[in-house]
């Protein structure tokens, strides 16, 4: 059996049981995974009804990270509602209700509780402050670890067409505050948030919560480009993908299915 990122997520953490920052990559994987629901009928519209299996300890839906899985677990084709794993998280949160990953099933077996599950929310939903500093030196980064930066090679190459690319340098301001900046040039107008969220939660999952990382928005046109591209370690984002007919309950994390 091919092992999914999931899988593998899952394995590093079982291998490395006090290893917190190998844990959180497993959640960050769950949360940006596309995740199958299985449901008691089909959907209908935004209203799903998923199947519910009550445990000596908690009441669970049940989620596969690949069709198959699900079917094998159902012994052949069941509904499901496709959804990212974010999306299944806003959805449970606060209705005391857990949600067991591939059971039986895969490496990744396991059981996510009802308070995993307020944390995770609770994790992905803080957002970064905005501030107003003059770059006045641009170098090359220096001192950050490889599971950081692996991170943010990861979160850009799922935000494809959000902007063209991004480097990332160290940066001194006006005022002398030193820090990292990663700073995207060309993003699509409206996708700055997401875009600097995405950094959050690279920072964040990687273990460095505590840690400081800049994220800036430029134009190719504008000077500070060129010395980007002289210094800065430079991420190429994915070209936009081309759209499709709209997909299952759940794909947009901004609008999560509705449970009934």
């Amino acid at each position: 059996m091919t092992e999914t990122p999931l899988d593998t997520a899952h394995l590093a953490m079982d291998a490395q049981p006090e290893n917190d920052t190998v844990r959180l990559q497993f959640y960050e994987r769950l949360a940006d995974s596309e995740l199958y629901l299985l449901l008691e009928k089909d959907a209908e519209g935004d209203q799903i009804e998923p199947r519910l299996f009550d445990t000596e300890d908690v009441r669970l839906v049940l989620v596969f990270d690949r069709e198959h899985r699900l079917n094998a677990f159902a012994d052949g084709p069941a509904p499901y509602a496709a959804l990212s794993g974010r999306s299944l998280v806003d959805m449970l949160d606060g209705q005391d209700i857990g949600f067991g990953v591939n059971l039986g099933l895969a490496p990744s077996s396991t059981i996510i509780p009802p308070q995993a599950i307020s944390w995770l929310r609770q994790t992905l939903s803080g957002g970064p402050e905005e501030v107003a500093e003059t770059p006045e030196e641009i170098g090359a980064p220096t001192g950050l670890p490889e599971n950081l930066i692996a991170g943010l090679d990861t979160k850009l190459a799922q935000a494809a067409g959000l902007a063209r690319l991004a480097y990332l340098t160290t940066v001194t301001y006006k005022g002398g505050r030193r820090s990292h900046m990663l700073a995207f040039v060309d993003p699509v107008p409206g996708a700055e948030q997401t875009l600097a969220g995405a950094t959050r939660e690279a920072l964040v999952f990687s273990g460095l919560d505590a840690g400081e990382l800049d994220v800036a928005f430029f134009q190719a046109s504008d000077p500070i480009a060129a010395k980007l591209a002289k210094t800065g370690l430079r991420f190429d984002l994915p070209e936009p993908v081309k759209a499709t007919a709209p997909g299952a309950p759940g794909m947009d994390p901004a609008a999560p299915p509705n449970l009934k």
